[in-house]
């Protein structure tokens, strides 16, 4: 499976406008397209700045929607007198132990590797990072994001609560850093953003 994120900087004060934009436009319109499997929301307010993630059955069908969603990206940045950018990613992984409510938080991490890497570090990271994420106390789901012929990949992990993902940080920290090292990858950034919208219908892929 295959998975569309766009990435819109602007106006802070606007963000609620954003929000209601993607509910009750943008989603809409997006799951009503043959090969859609769902869309997800992340915000992060202080920073103006907010994440739009199509999911999609396969390569055909999201690339099939290119041309139909274009409109709707320039209308959200707009909303926030902003700019954005767009991001195609394979679904590498995705593990959820219990949904995500109100309130649910997500640390997103980039990452950059070399391409000839991508499939060995995906096999390593599916055995090694879910079950150690397991143990973290208000822990939701983790999925895992790559472009193979970058070497880039992104992981979005998601708690319960703020307050849970504040306290799994220093051992997220380790746990990352010390699989970057193992691996010969580097961690390029890290953010934290409340999830907004969560419909995502992917299944297991550990």
């Amino acid at each position: 499976m295959y998975a569309r994120s766009t990435t819109v900087r602007g106006n802070p004060q606007a963000m609620d406008d954003e929000i209601a934009f993607v509910r009750d436009e943008v989603m809409p319109t997006l799951q009503a397209m043959s090969g859609c499997v769902g869309v997800s929301l992340l915000c992060e307010r202080g920073g103006g700045r907010c994440i739009i993630t199509s999911a999609w059955a396969d390569e055909t069908a999201m690339h099939a929607t290119e041309q139909a969603v274009v409109d709707l990206r320039r209308r959200a940045a707009d909303l926030m007198d902003g700019e954005y950018e767009t991001q195609v990613w394979e679904i590498a992984a995705m593990h959820r132990v219990r949904e995500t409510g109100d309130g649910a938080c997500a640390r997103v991490i980039w990452s950059q590797g070399r391409p000839e890497q991508v499939d060995r570090i995906v096999e390593a990271w599916r055995t090694t990072i879910p079950p150690q994420l397991d143990q973290m106390e208000g822990f939701c789901g983790v999925s895992a994001f790559v472009d193979r012929m970058s070497g880039r990949a992104v992981a979005a992990v998601s708690y319960e609560n703020r307050d849970a993902m504040n306290r799994s940080a220093e051992r997220g920290l380790a746990l990352r850093d010390r699989f970057a090292a193992s691996h010969g990858f580097d961690i390029s950034d890290v953010d934290e953003f409340d999830i907004v919208l969560a419909h995502l219908r992917l299944p297991e892929l550990v």
